[in-house]
């Protein structure tokens, strides 16, 4: 009698969807490589000798205050950018629920419970690192716990690595979930005061906003008012703002409707969407938020003793590569599955280490932290670019070491010698006849 076959953990799934995960993954690549040159941009300006220049640009106020909208030029970026981000967010978190990997809870447990596991590990390591530390310095648990998943991919573009499809999918999918756990933290422990009928209010325009994207208009002199209201709304009531933009991505339909419908709503959005988010939108925000005076050797010598950049860097490099790989470890022991036979653990601990890259949303939370603290928001932009340099390093260093196992599982991936445009490996064996 044959035993029966085991399941098996990060297999490389569909064709489809291994085919949308590249496409994403390739315009998510551009979209990084812009977020680390403004990164660096703003790091060596605020260096420089015309570092208050940098500042003066950055704390400049502008908008209308009857409003309540006179916010500086980094808080625009913060809470109106970002917005966008996070409306991209929430069109690829429910295309996952709806029509990716996501929509079988027996593939969507594997990254769901890494994700709660990358989150939770750098969480608890910043408490601990932190636990003795002066009054607030445990407000920022929830700094490490992102992934940033443009500045992931873009690291991967740099070191040249053929990361194979399976490993590129729980990455995107990891990250993904990891989004969706960032904007519940938000809302939840980062919103100090809650006007309620100004949230009461925002349901209003999201309930039009949804009503309309379900009846497939696509009008932007009708949704952009309405989301641009809901913002509005959102922002008065104390949650953040970015809120919005996920709880509006939400609304809209992902599967075509009809014959004539080829892409379902959401998919267009996206299209449109995301060049906005990629290549303006996080790189302004990250050009705001990355400049930090370090004050020469000594400053940095200091900032990096201190016990909020610690407990950010452990969280960010030891917290995600344990917290994920221990989960995935324990959730294949646990289901009694395998691993895929043409992957190695160690190629997990590769991926947790691009997970510990968790550039946008850290220093967002961090941020909402320490709001108003000079010192520790500087110190916390420090931990936040040492951590995800560092890795960034150590991921490059196990990747590269992988690289020629990789390049074998890239070609055997794209090999079509039956030239029906699907590689062979997504399609089952033929039986002689």
């Amino acid at each position: 009698m044959t035993p029966p076959t085991r399941r098996r953990v990060l297999t490389r799934g569909s064709w489809p969807e291994s085919r949308r995960i590249a496409e994403v993954l390739r315009r998510e690549t551009v979209g990084g490589v812009l977020l680390i040159v403004a990164a660096i941009v703003a790091l060596i300006w605020a260096n420089t000798p015309w570092a208050d220049a940098y500042t003066a640009l950055r704390d400049f106020h502008i908008g209308p205050s009857a409003l309540h909208l006179n916010l500086s030029l980094s808080e625009w970026a913060a809470d109106g950018l970002l917005a966008i981000f996070f409306f991209v967010v929430g069109l690829e978190l429910k295309r996952e629920f709806v029509a990716g990997d996501l929509r079988d809870p027996r593939r969507a447990a594997l990254p769901v419970v890494a994700a709660v596991g990358g989150m939770a590990v750098p969480a608890l390591i910043y408490v601990l690192v932190n636990r003795t530390g002066p009054p607030g310095t445990l407000d920022g648990w929830a700094i490490p716990t992102a992934t940033d998943i443009a500045f992931a991919l873009a690291v991967l573009a740099v070191i040249n690595t053929h990361l194979p499809t399976a490993l590129r999918t729980f990455l995107l999918t990891l990250a993904v979930v990891d989004d969706l756990l960032a904007v519940t933290v938000i809302a939840i422990f980062y919103t100090s005061e809650l006007d309620l009928p100004y949230l009461a209010a925002a349901i209003v325009p999201i309930a039009l906003f949804a009503l309309a994207v379900q009846r497939r208009i696509s009008s932007p002199w009708l949704l952009v008012p309405l989301a641009l209201t809901a913002w509005w709304l959102i922002h008065l009531s104390g949650v953040h703002a970015t809120v919005a933009g996920v709880l509006l991505g939400f609304t809209v339909p992902v599967l075509a409707r009809g014959a004539t419908d080829e892409h379902g709503l959401a998919e267009r959005f996206e299209h449109r969407i995301r060049p906005l988010s990629t290549g303006f939108a996080v790189p302004v925000f990250a050009f705001f938020a990355a400049g930090v005076t370090v004050g020469g050797l000594t400053g940095l010598t200091d900032s990096l003793g201190d016990q909020v950049t610690l407990g950010i860097i452990s969280g960010l490099v030891a917290g995600k590569l344990i917290g994920i790989t221990a989960t995935t470890y324990l959730t294949a022991k646990l289901t009694r599955a395998e691993l895929d036979s043409e992957l190695s653990w160690i190629d997990v601990a590769g991926v947790a280490l691009l997970g510990g890259i968790g550039f946008t949303v850290s220093l967002l939370v961090g941020e909402l932290a320490f709001a108003g603290d000079h010192t520790r928001a500087d110190h916390v932009r420090i931990g936040v670019l040492f951590g995800t340099v560092t890795a960034a390093i150590l991921a490059t260093i196990v990747l590269r070491a992988r690289n020629r196992v990789y390049r074998v599982l890239a070609e055997a991936e794209s090999r079509d010698d039956d030239g029906d445009g699907i590689p062979d490996v997504y399609q089952p064996p033929q039986t002689p006849s």
